[in-house]
């Protein structure tokens, strides 16, 4: 569960306890303020993370001692920020929206694996495009391969239909799922400079860092999806990245905001 200004209740409660613990010096009122996310990003940026004022599993970790060393940094967000030529806020506000505030699961049995999420249309096409003839596959198995999206389960449990994806076709189950904070498809290994499906997924699974580089890849690789990021045309950019139904989820609202929170956020640091 992610935290945010604004949250009330005895999880922010907790979280300002372990602030306390830490050496911040705020009220532990149980409302997450100005004084509270003040005091998350300064622990953020004394444990080299993501300094969002957001408090996720990473903070908590960092707080308990148990800092991940495959969590995204902050300086590897300003490193794709001067490599893309965009503003650090505006990358800021991708990882935030477009993330959810983890690449790697948290725990349990998947604890430490990229998250992912299975398309069982894509699977559906991919087949197709080795040439493998779909239909047994979708009379058997219609979670796994359809010419609709669904079947989702969700969570860690979304390895289980990739495992039983590879059992198909290997390289049709990893092309077949969005990877890492960045949810980039598995189908976009060769343009994106991958030797192959399967290296990319290694990629995946290595670090966020790595699962930056293959979101800086994508950028690159899309001139009107970069010249959105610079230009902070949200609506462009997140009909190009998230596709025709991105206002549905008001995914450019969301990146509008997220975009002007980081950047107010950046300027009072300097």
């Amino acid at each position: 569960m992610i935290l945010r200004n604004g949250d009330t209740g005895y999880r922010v409660e907790s979280l300002q306890r372990a602030l306390v613990r830490a050496g911040q010096n705020i009220e532990v009122d149980g409302w997450f303020g100005d004084e509270t996310e003040t005091a998350v990003r300064a622990v953020q940026r004394n444990h080299g993370l993501v300094v969002d004022g957001l408090a996720g599993p990473k903070t908590r970790d960092a707080l308990d001692g148990r800092p991940d060393p495959r969590h995204l940094r902050q300086m590897d967000l300003v490193n794709a920020a001067d490599r893309l030529g965009v503003d650090l806020a505006a990358v800021m506000a991708v990882n935030e929206i477009e993330s959810r505030g983890n690449g790697l699961h948290h725990g349990g049995p998947y604890g430490g694996e990229p998250v992912i999420l299975f398309e069982r249309h894509i699977m559906r096409r991919r087949l197709i495009h080795y040439g493998i003839a779909p239909m047994p596959y979708q009379r058997q198995r219609p979670d796994l391969v359809n010419d609709k999206p669904g079947g989702y389960v969700g969570g860690a449990r979304e390895h289980d239909r990739l495992d039983d994806a590879r059992d198909i076709h290997p390289e049709s189950g990893l092309e077949s799922a969005s990877w890492g904070l960045f949810q980039i498809m598995g189908f976009h290994w060769q343009r994106l400079g991958y030797a192959c499906a399967g290296a990319f997924a290694d990629a995946m699974a290595t670090s966020e860092g790595e699962q930056l580089e293959a979101f800086a890849r994508f950028i690159e690789a899309d001139t009107a999806l970069h010249r959105a990021l610079q230009r902070q045309d949200w609506a462009d950019f997140a009909e190009r990245y998230n596709g025709p139904a991105y206002a549905k989820n008001d995914y450019d609202t969301k990146l509008a905001a997220a975009y002007r929170r980081h950047a107010r956020a950046l300027e009072t640091a300097t």
